[in-house]
């Protein structure tokens, strides 16, 4: 097990803390993800181009070295004014085309892509060197159609809700979906199954499940 130094950061499952000024320490605390397969997933894409983190693989299917980054996080940059609605959901679709893109790694399944499955404005850090994807503890191989619609669903969810962030998440939806073609329905049904078996989202974001899939599927088209 890595040393872990100061407490940088806290979330849903997850704590990241100092090791120097080049590299972080994430633990997962709730030992549901694996940290050597989303080491595998992040050298993958980074040697292909991708902006993801460097990182070190330790062996430890909690812990993960990574890069350490400077700069505000899309969504903190969005709350700030720094970047506007159209501005982040534009960004958001460029990183989803870009990394399905990228040649898969199945080669029995020529359709298949890397997906993230979580890419939303917190899992974007705006560097000086340019944008970076971070948590990729819910990556897999399948069809793009899936990763858009958590997105979008993602995003939509924030949208039917009642904090100060609705109509802002509203807007990045519509930019993220200026070009629907990329969104299935069947991208949209399994993404509103996979977030409603998230053991880390609270009742109320459950209870949003149902507005933010109607919201989807009515600004993509698909009803």
């Amino acid at each position: 097990m890595t040393t872990p130094g100061k407490l940088l950061g806290s979330g849903r499952t997850a704590d990241v803390h100092e090791i120097d000024t080049a590299w972080v320490l994430r633990r997962d605390r709730q030992g549901w993800g694996d940290a050597a397969a989303e080491a595998t997933v992040m050298t993958y894409v980074r040697r292909h181009g991708y902006p993801a983190p460097r990182v070190r693989p330790t062996g430890s299917r909690t812990e993960l070295v990574l890069e350490r980054l400077s700069g505000p996080t899309l969504l903190a940059a969005l709350v700030e004014g720094r970047v506007g609605p159209a501005e982040a959901g534009a960004l958001l679709a460029g990183l989803l085309r870009w990394l399905h893109a990228l040649p898969g790694r199945d080669p029995a399944d020529p359709g298949a892509r890397v997906l993230h499955l979580d890419l939303h404005p917190d899992n974007v850090m705006l560097t000086p060197d340019g944008p970076r994807v971070i948590d990729w503890s819910n990556a897999q191989d399948g069809s793009p159609a899936l990763d858009w619609g958590m997105s979008a669903v993602i995003l939509a969810q924030v949208a039917v809700g009642s904090t100060d962030l609705a109509a802002p998440a509203r807007a990045l939806l519509g930019a993220l979906l200026a070009d629907p073609s990329r969104l299935t329905e069947e991208g949209v049904g399994e993404a509103l199954r996979r977030r409603a078996g998230n053991p880390t989202m609270s009742a109320e974001e459950m209870e949003s499940l149902g507005g933010a899939g109607e919201l989807v599927r009515h600004m993509a088209q698909l009803a």
